[in-house]
Protein backbone atom coordinates (compact mmCIF):
# COMPACT_ATOMS: atom_id res chain seq x y z
CA UNK A 1 0.00 0.00 0.00
CA UNK A 2 3.07 2.00 0.62
CA UNK A 3 4.55 1.67 -2.59
CA UNK A 4 1.30 2.37 -4.13
CA UNK A 5 0.19 5.57 -2.25
CA UNK A 6 4.23 6.85 -3.00
CA UNK A 7 4.19 5.93 -6.70
CA UNK A 8 0.52 8.13 -6.67
CA UNK A 9 2.49 11.18 -4.73
CA UNK A 10 5.16 10.61 -7.11
CA UNK A 11 2.75 10.69 -10.51
CA UNK A 12 0.66 13.81 -9.15
CA UNK A 13 3.64 15.91 -8.80
CA UNK A 14 5.17 15.07 -11.78
CA UNK A 15 2.14 16.14 -13.44
CA UNK A 16 2.09 19.69 -11.26
CA UNK A 17 5.23 20.17 -12.27
CA UNK A 18 5.41 19.44 -15.79
CA UNK A 19 5.03 22.09 -18.17
CA UNK A 20 1.61 22.62 -19.85
CA UNK A 21 2.83 21.69 -23.62
CA UNK A 22 0.71 23.56 -26.17
CA UNK A 23 -1.65 25.18 -23.82
CA UNK A 24 -3.10 28.25 -25.16
CA UNK A 25 -4.63 30.63 -22.92
CA UNK A 26 -7.86 31.00 -22.61
CA UNK A 27 -10.24 33.63 -24.23
CA UNK A 28 -11.01 35.82 -20.91
CA UNK A 29 -11.34 39.32 -20.25
CA UNK A 30 -9.67 41.34 -17.06
CA UNK A 31 -8.54 44.36 -17.73
CA UNK A 32 -5.56 46.92 -17.03
CA UNK A 33 -4.75 49.39 -14.38
CA UNK A 34 -6.61 52.48 -16.66
CA UNK A 35 -9.42 49.98 -16.81
CA UNK A 36 -9.43 48.92 -20.38
CA UNK A 37 -10.53 45.17 -21.01
CA UNK A 38 -7.96 43.10 -22.26
CA UNK A 39 -8.50 39.50 -23.65
CA UNK A 40 -5.65 37.69 -22.32
CA UNK A 41 -5.87 35.16 -24.85
CA UNK A 42 -4.60 37.78 -26.99
CA UNK A 43 -1.77 38.52 -25.35
CA UNK A 44 1.35 38.62 -27.59
CA UNK A 45 4.91 40.12 -27.29
CA UNK A 46 5.52 40.28 -31.08
CA UNK A 47 6.50 37.09 -31.41
CA UNK A 48 9.11 36.74 -28.74
CA UNK A 49 8.48 34.67 -25.27
CA UNK A 50 6.68 36.19 -22.38
CA UNK A 51 6.16 35.80 -18.92
CA UNK A 52 2.76 35.76 -16.68
CA UNK A 53 3.22 35.69 -13.03
CA UNK A 54 -0.52 35.61 -10.98
CA UNK A 55 0.32 37.11 -7.68
CA UNK A 56 -1.57 39.19 -4.74
CA UNK A 57 -0.41 42.17 -2.65
CA UNK A 58 -0.63 40.13 0.35
CA UNK A 59 0.50 37.07 -0.64
CA UNK A 60 4.70 37.47 0.48
CA UNK A 61 6.42 34.81 -1.73
CA UNK A 62 4.76 36.53 -4.51
CA UNK A 63 6.26 40.02 -3.61
CA UNK A 64 9.59 37.91 -3.01
CA UNK A 65 9.47 36.38 -6.41
CA UNK A 66 8.54 39.71 -8.10
CA UNK A 67 11.52 41.63 -6.40
CA UNK A 68 14.22 38.82 -7.47
CA UNK A 69 12.40 39.29 -11.39
CA UNK A 70 12.53 43.00 -10.88
CA UNK A 71 16.42 43.31 -10.04
CA UNK A 72 17.10 41.02 -13.20
CA UNK A 73 14.50 41.88 -15.88
CA UNK A 74 16.31 45.06 -17.31
CA UNK A 75 19.05 42.61 -18.48
CA UNK A 76 16.62 39.74 -19.36
CA UNK A 77 14.78 41.99 -21.78
CA UNK A 78 17.86 43.39 -23.40
CA UNK A 79 19.25 39.81 -24.14
CA UNK A 80 16.28 38.05 -24.71
CA UNK A 81 13.09 40.55 -25.85
CA UNK A 82 10.85 38.81 -23.18
CA UNK A 83 7.94 40.91 -21.68
CA UNK A 84 6.16 40.70 -18.31
CA UNK A 85 2.94 40.53 -17.29
CA UNK A 86 1.63 40.32 -13.71
CA UNK A 87 -1.53 39.41 -13.09
CA UNK A 88 -3.04 40.30 -9.35
CA UNK A 89 -6.04 38.61 -8.02
CA UNK A 90 -6.95 40.92 -5.09
CA UNK A 91 -10.42 41.74 -5.17
CA UNK A 92 -12.07 43.96 -6.52
CA UNK A 93 -12.62 46.10 -3.29
CA UNK A 94 -8.47 46.01 -3.35
CA UNK A 95 -7.61 46.81 -7.13
CA UNK A 96 -7.82 50.29 -6.95
CA UNK A 97 -4.66 49.21 -4.52
CA UNK A 98 -2.71 47.75 -7.06
CA UNK A 99 -1.47 50.40 -9.48
CA UNK A 100 -0.13 52.66 -6.33
CA UNK A 101 1.56 49.08 -4.76
CA UNK A 102 3.39 48.49 -8.40
CA UNK A 103 4.35 51.78 -8.24
CA UNK A 104 5.71 52.20 -5.14
CA UNK A 105 7.94 49.10 -5.48
CA UNK A 106 9.13 50.79 -8.85
CA UNK A 107 8.13 47.08 -11.08
CA UNK A 108 8.57 47.86 -14.80
CA UNK A 109 5.98 44.98 -15.26
CA UNK A 110 2.81 45.41 -17.65
CA UNK A 111 -0.52 45.07 -14.91
CA UNK A 112 -3.28 43.08 -15.21
CA UNK A 113 -5.89 42.94 -13.03
CA UNK A 114 -8.20 39.74 -11.93
CA UNK A 115 -10.45 40.83 -9.45
CA UNK A 116 -13.14 38.03 -10.02
CA UNK A 117 -10.00 35.72 -10.62
CA UNK A 118 -11.72 34.44 -14.18
CA UNK A 119 -8.35 34.03 -15.43
CA UNK A 120 -6.84 32.44 -12.40
CA UNK A 121 -9.74 30.14 -12.23
CA UNK A 122 -9.61 29.90 -16.29
CA UNK A 123 -5.95 28.40 -15.89
CA UNK A 124 -6.94 25.86 -13.20
CA UNK A 125 -4.19 27.32 -10.65
CA UNK A 126 -4.92 26.83 -6.98
CA UNK A 127 -2.80 29.32 -5.60
CA UNK A 128 -0.36 31.81 -5.84
CA UNK A 129 2.48 32.97 -6.97
CA UNK A 130 2.24 30.83 -10.19
CA UNK A 131 4.44 31.38 -12.63
CA UNK A 132 3.11 30.60 -16.94
CA UNK A 133 5.88 30.91 -19.87
CA UNK A 134 4.09 31.90 -23.11
CA UNK A 135 6.22 31.20 -26.60
CA UNK A 136 6.18 33.54 -29.02
CA UNK A 137 2.99 31.56 -30.68
CA UNK A 138 1.08 32.23 -27.76
CA UNK A 139 1.24 28.93 -26.53
CA UNK A 140 2.13 28.00 -22.32
CA UNK A 141 5.74 26.36 -22.56
CA UNK A 142 5.97 26.56 -18.75
CA UNK A 143 4.28 26.89 -15.67
CA UNK A 144 4.94 26.15 -12.25
CA UNK A 145 3.63 27.10 -8.47
CA UNK A 146 5.60 28.63 -5.65
CA UNK A 147 8.52 30.30 -5.03
CA UNK A 148 11.78 29.55 -3.51
CA UNK A 149 15.12 31.80 -3.50
CA UNK A 150 16.78 31.29 -7.14
CA UNK A 151 13.74 29.84 -8.94
CA UNK A 152 13.45 32.47 -11.18
CA UNK A 153 17.00 31.50 -12.88
CA UNK A 154 14.54 28.51 -14.38
CA UNK A 155 12.21 31.13 -15.97
CA UNK A 156 15.12 32.43 -17.82
CA UNK A 157 16.48 29.26 -18.50
CA UNK A 158 13.17 28.17 -20.51
CA UNK A 159 12.88 31.69 -22.26
CA UNK A 160 16.60 31.32 -23.48
CA UNK A 161 15.91 27.78 -25.12
CA UNK A 162 12.60 28.66 -26.39
CA UNK A 163 14.40 31.72 -27.74
CA UNK A 164 17.38 29.29 -29.40
CA UNK A 165 14.16 27.09 -31.17
CA UNK A 166 13.12 29.83 -33.11
CA UNK A 167 16.50 30.46 -34.81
Amino acid sequence: MKKLLIAGFTALFALLAAPAVSAQLPNVNVKDTKGKTVNVAKLNNNGKPFVISFFATWCKPCLRELHAIADLYPDWQEETGMKMYIVSIDDAQNTSKVKPFVDAEGWDYEVLLDANSDFFRAMGLQSVPHVLVVDGNGKIAYTHSGYTDGAETELIKVIRKLNSKKK
